[in-house]
C-alpha cells in the first residue's frame, strides 16, 4: 500500500474488494498536524472535484485538517470495468475494507488520529457502517442525507437519473468530474435499481455506534424521507438531529452556511486527537 503525489493530489495504492486500485485523494491544510482530522465521503455520483471548495470552507471554519477522496470507480480513481457489477453490500465493503486500507496507505492511525467523518448520501451510509464496525477508530460522524434502508422515493428518483443520463446532459456534466463517467454512473445506478437491493438495510448496525453522531437532512430531500435520520436517533440515542427547511438532498449545497456552522461546532466539541 503506497501513496504518491501528483501536484496537490495524492494517489493512494491499496488492495481491497479483491483488486488493486488507486484512489484519488486531496489533503486540506495538512500542516495543522495537531488539529482534528475531518474525512469527507462523497455521494453516489460524487468525487473529489464535485465537492468544489466546500471541504476547505468547513476545515477553515473548524480550524481542522481534511482529507477528501474519490472512491473506486469515481473521479480520477481506478475506474470500474464495464462488466463489473457492484454487490448489494458494496457500502459494507467500503467501510470494512477500503477506508481502513486507505488510512493505512496514507499513514493515518485511526487509534491515534481519531478522525471525524463527514458522509453525504451513500457516503453517509458508509460513515455509519464504519463507525459501527470500528467503534474505537473514530471520534464522531456527521451524516448528511444518509440512507439506512431503501425507500420508494429513492428508487423513483434514481430511475429518473437513468433517463437524464441516457437522454439529457447528465453524462456530459459528470464527465467533467470523472475520468470514466460510465464507471461512476452505472456502478451506482445499476445496483440501486436491482430488485435485490430493495432489501438493503443497515438499521441493525446502528446500535453498535458508540461515538457522537450529527444527522442532517433537508425537509425537502427528494431521495429520502426524514425517517432516515430519525431512524438513526432511535437506534443510536446519542444522535443529534438537524432537519433543515427549504433544503433538498444536498444540505451542504442548499444550506451551506448552516451546515458549515453545524459541522464546525460538532468537530470542535470532539476535541483534539490523542
Amino acid at each position: 500500500m503506497t501513496a504518491t503525489a501528483v501536484a496537490d493530489t495524492v494517489f493512494a495504492g491499496i488492495h481491497a474488494r479483491g483488486r488493486d486500485m488507486r484512489l484519488e485523494c486531496q489533503w486540506i491544510e495538512p500542516g495543522r498536524r495537531q488539529a482534528p482530522l475531518l474525512v469527507f465521503l462523497h455521494e453516489g455520483l460524487g468525487s473529489v472535484s464535485m465537492w468544489k471548495d466546500w471541504p476547505r470552507r468547513v476545515c477553515d471554519a473548524a480550524a481542522c485538517r481534511g482529507l477528501v477522496y474519490s472512491r473506486y470507480g469515481y473521479g480520477q480513481s481506478t475506474a470500474r470495468p464495464p462488466q463489473e457489477k457492484w454487490p448489494v453490500d458494496f457500502m459494507h465493503q467500503e467501510a470494512r475494507e477500503v477506508l481502513p486500507a486507505l488510512f493505512t496507505a496514507l499513514g493515518i492511525d485511526p487509534a491515534r488520529d481519531k478522525p471525524v467523518l463527514f458522509g453525504h448520501s451513500d457516503g453517509g451510509s458508509i460513515a455509519l457502517l464504519y463507525a459501527a464496525m470500528h467503534p474505537d477508530a473514530v471520534a464522531g460522524i456527521v451524516v448528511a442525507a444518509p440512507h439506512i434502508f431503501v425507500e420508494d422515493v429513492s428508487v423513483s428518483n434514481i430511475a429518473l437519473a437513468r433517463r437524464a443520463y441516457l437522454e439529457a446532459d447528465l453524462r456530459a456534466r459528470l464527465s467533467r468530474h470523472h475520468q470514466d463517467a460510465d464507471s461512476a454512473f452505472w456502478g451506482w445506478n445499476d445496483i440501486w435499481l436491482t430488485p435485490e437491493f430493495r432489501r438493503w438495510n443497515i438499521e441493525e448496525y446502528l446500535p453498535r455506534i458508540a461515538c457522537p453522531v450529527l444527522a442532517i437532512q433537508g425537509v425537502d430531500d427528494e431521495y429520502g424521507t426524514l425517517e432516515q435520520v430519525r431512524g438513526i436517533r432511535r437506534r443510536a440515542p446519542q444522535t443529534e438531529l438537524l432537519e433543515i427547511p427549504d433544503c433538498g438532498h444536498s444540505p451542504h449545497k442548499d444550506q451551506s452556511a448552516t451546515v458549515i456552522q453545524a459541522v464546525a461546532n460538532f468537530v470542535g466539541a470532539q476535541g483534539k486527537p490523542g
